[in-house]
């Protein structure tokens, strides 16, 4: 669908198909005018009256930091979350994250991998997984004695109400090809940024220069006297299942087979091609796929067929295969982070600024 949205594929039937989904624009544009006017609304009428604007934006006892992103699809907000976490961590603060928990089993308390990657990564930081995000930020401060919620992929959940607003544009692909749900990947218009109070571009060092000037001056009518920073996403090691790590520099040269179920596949390659290593196939799933025994099987003989000598990963889909070998080749998952050269400060002082 990605390759019909973006224009790659050609011919009639794609053709056919970018026209019927560009039928169906002009109703989610209603709905996300409608939806973003009621909350708009609700809160400019309640002029300072707590009780009037909790009645459809609630808020807690605690600092609320929000990290979401303006387009479906992986922009680098994990990586981002655990940066954001980390700082928080270093100032003293108990943080709890809280998400709604997209491809979880609730119902059985699973967690889905997003979750699980998460734990790996900030394994003294509680996550909080459900649909209903201002009770699980209740309990985590009543229970866990949280000083500050960090909700992941918060923009569209106004619900809850949040005291510093983050939006990640990822520079690979920034604005969804430049339409709306489901005719391009936006979830709302580019002009809804101006609710956010810092945003943060990703994957700057995968895109030239000039397509990062090109990002700025788009961004600049809607972030007037707002931050602005510039990170890049480095994959820093590679690890695997069994907790074994490697440095990325011992992978290089040996042809390597990509497998991947994250909303950015492109950009997941790209990062990769960028370490030198040597890719001779990549199986694309969907975002936040299942991987079964089946997949398992083609993607090991997917593998062989292309004469991989080792396979690769994220390590969001690392957490699910759970497995150091396929078809006798080494599986290593590759962990990112966010460098933000130019903004680790402004970041800092904004988490600073909180009022706790």
């Amino acid at each position: 669908m990605l390759e019909v949205i973006s224009g790659r594929r050609r011919g009639f039937v794609a053709s056919l198909l970018r026209l019927m989904l560009g039928t169906l624009t002009p109703l989610y544009r209603l709905a996300i005018w409608w939806r973003n006017r009621k909350f708009d609304r609700a809160i400019a009428c309640a002029n300072g009256n707590t009780q009037a604007r909790d009645s459809i934006v609630r808020k807690v006892s605690v600092p609320v930091v929000s990290i979401g992103n303006l387009t479906t699809g992986g922009t680098g907000k994990t990586p981002l979350v655990v940066a954001v976490a980390k700082v928080l961590r270093t100032q003293g603060r108990r943080v709890a994250l809280v998400s709604r928990g997209y491809g979880a089993d609730l119902e059985k308390d699973s967690r889905n991998d997003e979750a699980m990657e998460l734990e790996y990564r900030l394994p003294d930081v509680p996550h909080l997984q459900d649909p209903d995000r201002f009770e699980m930020a209740r309990i985590a401060i009543e229970e866990l004695e949280t000083e500050v919620i960090v909700l992941d992929d918060g923009f569209q959940h106004r619900q809850l109400h949040r005291d510093l607003d983050i939006v990640t544009v990822d520079a690979t692909n920034p604005f969804g090809y430049g339409r709306l749900l489901p005719r391009g990947l936006l979830r709302e218009p580019i002009a809804s940024l101006e609710r956010a109070d810092l945003v943060v571009i990703t994957r700057t060092n995968l895109v030239p220069s000039i397509e990062i000037d090109k990002i700025l001056k788009r961004l600049t009518p809607y972030m007037e006297k707002k931050d602005v920073l510039i990170s890049s996403m480095d994959l820093v090691k590679a690890i695997q299942a069994s907790g074994r790590e490697t440095l990325l520099e011992d992978l290089r040269g040996t042809p390597t087979f990509l497998f991947s179920g994250i909303g950015n596949p492109a950009g997941f390659e790209a990062a990769i091609n960028k370490k030198e290593i040597v890719v001779v196939g990549h199986d694309i799933n969907d975002d936040h796929h299942s991987f079964g025994r089946e997949d398992i099987h083609r993607i090991g003989q997917l593998a062989m067929d292309a004469g991989a000598k080792q396979i690769i990963c994220t390590h969001k889909d690392l957490v699910k295969v759970r497995v150091d070998q396929i078809a006798g080749l080494s599986v290593f998952a590759v962990l990112v982070e966010v460098n933000l050269s130019e903004g680790q400060e402004r970041l800092e002082s904004a988490l600073g600024k909180l009022d706790f």
